[in-house]
Parts: C-alpha cells; structure tokens; sequence
C-alpha cells in the first residue's frame, strides 16, 4: 500500500468555486461560499438520510479557476474560512492546474489524465426514445399481460415506443434469474410482441442473492458471496429485505452472473439490464472481498459489468467516468422541493462533471414508491414540470402511464415536452457521441462556458448552443432567466443578449433558448 501523502491545505482564489465528489452534494454545489463536509468513503450518507449516499460519486474536485484535486482512491474534503482542506486515505492526492484557468478546461485536463473517454455510448435507443419502466405502475408484481397492456397503453395515449424496462420481481428469487413462469407463462412470445411495437426489452437485476435458495447454497460452497472480518458469508439488510451479496471482484462470480445474464439475452431476447444497488452503503469497510479491497472497489466492480451490455443502467456508482454507462439518478419523490423537482438540475450537472455524461433524471413525477401509496393523488402540474426539466436531459424516463393520471389538459403539457426533446433529438444524439470522444457533458452549467455565471444553479445549457430555464416554482406565470454572453431566441422567437430577463410561462412552456449569435 503507498504511503499516504499529507493533508492538502489549499487557499480559494477570489470568486474561486468547486465541484465534484459526490454528485448528492449536487446542490451545495458550487462549493467554496459555504462551509461543506464530505468523507468519499462514508457509505452512510449524509446526516444519516439513506438517499444521499444512493447515486454516483468520484475522487474528483473542479474549480472555476482551472485546478483539479485527484486521487484514485477516496478522500475527505472540507471547505471553510476561504480554504479546502483536502485529507487522503490510502492513496496520493494530486493538486493540478490547467493552463486556462477555467472550469472547462479543468475537466478536460483531468479527463484526459484520469477518465478518457471511451470511444462508445450505451445503445442508442436509450436516448432516440422514452423509456418506460414498470415500477409505479407494478410494483413488486409485474406479469407477461401486465407488461403487454403497460405498452399498449402508452403507445394510445399517444407515446413513442421506447426502451421498456420491466422491474423489480419479474425473476423467482433474488439471484434466481429465470423469468416467473407464473407470471411470465412465455417470455420469449412477450418480447417478440414488444419488439414488434417498436420497444426494447431490460430486465432489473441486483447483486443480491435470496438466503436459502439454490443459488445461495451453490455460491456459498463455490466460494462467491462477499464475506464479513469473520469469514461468514455476509446476510445484510437492504431495502428489500435481507440477502447474501454477490462477490463481484471475484472473477468467477461475475462470470457465473453475466452466464446468466447472456442465457436471458439468447434465449428470450432480453436487451439489456438495469443494475440496480451496489450502492457504497451496501457494503463495509471490513467486508472480505476477493481482492482484499473495500466499498469503492465493489461498487466499481459493479459498475464494469455494465461495459458488457450496451443496454444498461446505474443509480450507483463509483468513478468510471468517460464510460458507456446510463446513469440515472436516485429515486425521488413526487414534490416540488429539494428533495424532489428541485434536485434536479443541480444533481444532473455534477453527474457530468464527475465524468458520467449519459445522465437521466429519474422517473418523470419521482419514482418513491412510498409517496405513490394506494389512493394518493398525483400533482399534475409538478408532473408536467418534471417531464419538461427530464425531457432535454440526455435521457427521459417513464414509470407512472401519464393518461391515466393526467388530464387532457397535464397530458398535451407532457406530450409538448417529449414532441419537443424529439425535435432536438439530432443535437442531443451529436452532443451524446461528442461525449463518447471527450467525455464532456451533454449537459453543462453555464459557467463551463460562461465565466462568472457560478451561481446559476436551476438552468443548464445542453451542449453550447441551447439554454434551458425550466420551470420549477408551482403555480409560476413568469420565469426569470439569465442569459450569459451572445444572442439568445427564446420560445418566444425574440432575440436577446446578456442579461437577466423575464418571460411568460404557462403550463405548457418549457423556456429553452437559442444561441444565434456571438
């Protein structure tokens, strides 16, 4: 193990501000006006809110002036009285400057140094189209019909087809990854039949395996469920219940899943997968991995099955920035504040700013399950609000069928915002592959380009050219919208140059403008 360097003292530059770590501080970023703490190694999450340490993170900080703090392995950051304080764990950490001095090129300095791109995207249908996932609408207890009308239903409300994902329970047991006969008689008939509508088929996975079933009894003597200091196989408590976890930095536990994995791809034409948990706070720092490494490492190691499916998905995840990964963020509930609606953009820009460009902003309304309990009614218009702010991320996603929740009124309010991502589908999908070759962010806060817009925090341009305001305050009639350098047209078609403006909303205005001159 190297010797750990000594503690980075660093004094912030004036008007000097950070982002980085971990993306569910996305809200206290920019860091540097206010005093902030975060130890990338606790899996707890922050003030013991579970939520917080649920999404991705990375040893990585970016300043407004060019300087980049790196290390491979976590470290705790603090920022106060002007300075951060930066305190390493097991490895070096680097303190680098790029010659410009401006966030933009701090992150392309530190990508071609520590997370180059990769040269590929997850598969595009992730990003031509909505994707629809079963979860609100069957929780718990997705069936073959169920899926089948789920479909149906979205394709007569007037949506495009897209990538389905069916969710939780569709298997017989965690880590029995065969289909429920009972519930799916003929899988390979379903996935045909969805296919034929235009969709593509994902099935939700976790790297957690049921106590007393075949399988656990099989890994057990294999040797492949995650040990604790004891050397007893671990049975932790998560979400769902209790299970064995699955050791997946040991080779041979994660060719036996993708074994089946592949057996679900070849014989029922399954897609792809969504690869959910893994989460730094499933795991311990005395857990016994194969390769005698701690929670970062198996939450990475997680991630890195993902690069064999071109159809995949993470909630979680630690480092792999510039790879072909969807990443969507946390399960959020269906409100207009913090917690919800307004965590939004915030959380979205630090996804792209820790390296991880191909970005969805969870389920349109928030996918808690908890907030949408029998007889709970839907607040149509943060619905609609939501599907407007998800609908230019580089991916949008469905759970709850908008028709049967919405009137029509809310319903053309969502319908405009998909017709309007599909309009700017071309653009999203050039910036997508402009990602794949630089790792740059499809979606940026306006001081990657713009010096001195820092504190706009609630719009984001999507790629250089396209400013987007949405609209997150209930009830609002008016936006105010600050735009930086250049000539910007609104959805309004008037031309404006630098300056804080305010327009007209209604419900269906999703404020997006125009770069039309420098």
């Amino acid at each position: 193990m190297p010797e750990k360097s000594a503690a980075l003292d660093i004094e912030l530059l004036p008007g000097e501000v950070w982002w980085g770590g971990a993306v569910a501080d996305g809200q206290a970023m920019p860091f540097g006006a206010l005093p902030h703490h975060r130890n990338l190694a606790d899996n707890a999450g922050l003030a013991g809110d579970p939520s917080a340490g649920a999404n991705q993170s990375a040893p990585l900080l970016l300043s407004s002036a060019g300087r980049i703090v790196w290390s491979g392995r976590p470290f705790s950051f603090t920022f106060g009285d002007g300075r951060l304080g930066v305190v390493p764990s097991d490895e070096d950490v680097q303190l680098l400057e790029a010659p410009l001095g401006t966030l933009r090129e701090a992150f392309l300095l530190a990508s071609q140094r520590f997370f180059p791109a990769s040269g590929r995207i997850p598969a595009r249908e992730l990003f031509e189209g909505p994707q629809y996932n079963t979860w609100i609408e069957m929780p718990y207890a997705p069936t073959q019909d169920g899926v089948i009308t789920y479909a149906d239903s979205l394709l007569e409300a007037g949506f495009p087809p897209g990538v389905l994902m069916i969710d939780d329970r569709w298997s017989r047991d965690y880590g029995d990854w065969r289909f429920n006969a009972s519930h799916f008689p003929d899988p390979t008939s379903m996935v045909e039949e969805l296919r034929a509508r235009g969709f593509r088929v994902m099935l939700w996975l976790v790297p957690f395996i049921s106590p007393d079933s075949d399988q656990f009894r099989e890994l057990r003597a294999l040797g492949l469920l995650l040990k604790g200091p004891d050397g007893e196989v671990i049975v932790r408590e998560w979400w769902n219940g209790f299970s064995a976890m699955l050791d997946v930095t040991n080779p041979e536990a994660t060719a036996w899943l993708k074994a089946r994995l592949d057996a679900l791809r070849d014989e029922h034409g399954i897609d792809g997968f969504k690869f959910d948990a893994g989460d730094l706070r499933d795991y311990r720092a005395d857990d016994q991995a194969a390769d005698g490494t701690g929670p970062v490492d198996l939450c990475e190691a997680y991630a890195r099955l993902g690069l064999e499916y071109s159809f995949n998905e993470y909630r979680a995840c630690w480092k792999m920035g510039g790879q072909p990964l969807a990443q969507r963020l946390h399960d959020k509930p269906p409100t207009w504040g913090s917690d919800g609606l307004l965590s939004l953009v915030p959380e979205g820009l630090a996804q792209g700013l820790i390296g991880h460009a191909f970005t969805c902003a969870d389920m349109v309304g928030g996918g808690d399950l908890a907030a949408f309990a029998p007889g709970a009614s839907v607040d149509q218009e943060q619905f609609v609000r939501y599907a407007q702010c998800a609908a230019l991320f580089p991916m949008m996603q469905f759970s709850i069928n908008p028709s049967r929740v919405l009137d029509a009124e809310h319903l053309a309010a969502v319908h405009g915002a998909v017709a309007l991502r599909q309009e700017l589908l071309p653009e999203i999908l050039a910036l997508v592959e402009h990602a794949a070759r630089t790792a740059e962010p499809v979606i940026r806060p306006l001081a990657y380009h713009h010096a001195g817009f820092e504190g706009v925090t609630d719009q984001f341009l999507l790629g250089e050219d396209i400013l987007v305001a949405p609209v997150l305050q209930a009830g609002a009639t008016r936006r105010t919208v600050v735009l930086p350098a250049g000539t910007w047209t609104g959805p309004d078609g008037v031309e404006r140059g630098e300056g804080t403006v305010e327009i007209a909303v209604d419900l269906g205005t999703l404020p997006a403008f125009r770069r039309t001159g420098a």
